[in-house]
């Protein structure tokens, strides 16, 4: 059941003006998710039954059918010492990487509150583990400049860039602001759009709001319109646990949080529900926006009863929508 879940508000797009048939846009499908922590229960479980792509199994399928698959992860790989098994310093270690892989994710956002978990090691640990593995980062990096300049990825001959930020509290022994991680900073934050929009079709990431509320607050709302108003097609949130709306405004659609994907959050009902987004692009046009409606199992996510939930408005609508109810 999830009638729990908060309003939410879904835009789709219309298709644009007759395109000739003799050469038709492909359609680019990007899927977005929440939060994905790979340490503590998660870690543990996946070693007990000695899978390291346990955590993702039951939709790597449909996420690896994905042009590109994105997700905010929560938790820093790093090499030696024991395994995380509690606490809020969260360390996910290297073979459980899999998870990532086996479900085809393309990109991640690395820039959240536990970026900095284990330390620069296992900031600059991260980056190279993904990188072997061939998934792409953003929002951190080996330099302020490398955190800010986005991960573009190339699709049916279009450029997607992906940015990403993070509120400026860091967590646990490292709390503070740090130059590798891009923080919520929207004057930067429009900069860098617009430099990137030169070159690809840009992706916010964005790290904010207050834990376990089903509305977004003023900063995330300011920071995912200031993004779209300097040419972002699409701002994705993460960081409340809960699913919080979706928004047209202008021509982008702003997802506010994404809930979790894969945590172990037992103590509320509402962190073990979650979105995922799926945004079609045809060409460079942003076309539709499809939200399906996911369950967590034992801190692993499964699709949830129901029909995707779509709403179509009418030509030129911009603003908020009519909300729309999770089916039981």
């Amino acid at each position: 059941m999830l009638s729990s879940l908060p309003l939410l508000l879904l835009a789709a797009w219309p298709l644009g003006p007759f395109q000739s048939e003799l050469a038709p846009l492909p359609e680019t499908r990007l899927v977005f998710g929440g939060d994905v922590m790979l340490s503590r229960h998660v870690g543990k479980a996946a070693r007990y039954k000695k899978d390291p792509a346990w955590p993702l199994r039951g939709l790597a399928e449909y996420l690896s059918s994905a042009s590109i698959a994105f997700v905010n992860l929560e938790s820093p790989f790093r090499a030696g010492g024991k395994p995380v098994e509690s606490g809020m310093v969260f360390k996910a270690e290297p073979e459980i990487v899999e998870t990532l892989v086996h479900a085809g994710i393309d990109v991640v956002s690395t820039a959240n509150n536990h970026a900095r978990d284990q330390g620069e090691e296992g900031l600059l640990y991260t980056l190279k583990l993904l990188g072997e593995k061939g998934i792409a980062a953003a929002g951190t990096g080996e330099s302020s400049e490398a955190a800010h300049r986005g991960a573009v990825l190339q699709r049916d001959g279009v450029s997607f860039g992906f940015l990403a930020y993070t509120y400026d509290q860091l967590n646990g022994i490292h709390a503070g602001a740090d130059q590798r991680v891009a923080m919520l900073d929207v004057q930067q934050m429009q900069r860098d759009v617009r430099e990137l929009k030169r070159r690809a079709i840009v992706v916010v990431s964005m790290h904010a709001g207050h834990e376990y509320q089903g509305r977004p607050n003023a900063q995330q709302v300011e920071f995912a319109r200031k993004a779209i108003d300097a040419g972002a097609a699409v701002v994705v949130g993460h960081h409340p646990h809960v699913a919080q709306p979706v928004e047209a405004y202008r021509d982008g659609i702003i997802l506010y949080s994404l809930g979790n994907l894969v945590f172990d959050q037992f103590h509320r009902r509402d962190t073990q529900e979650g979105l995922l987004a799926e945004v079609v692009f045809r060409g460079r046009r942003l076309e539709r926006a499809i939200v399906y409606p996911v369950r967590l199992v034992n801190a692993a996510p499964q699709f949830a009863a129901g029909e995707p939930i779509v709403a179509y408005p009418p030509p030129g609508h911009s603003g908020s929508l009519r909300p729309l109810r999770v089916a039981d």
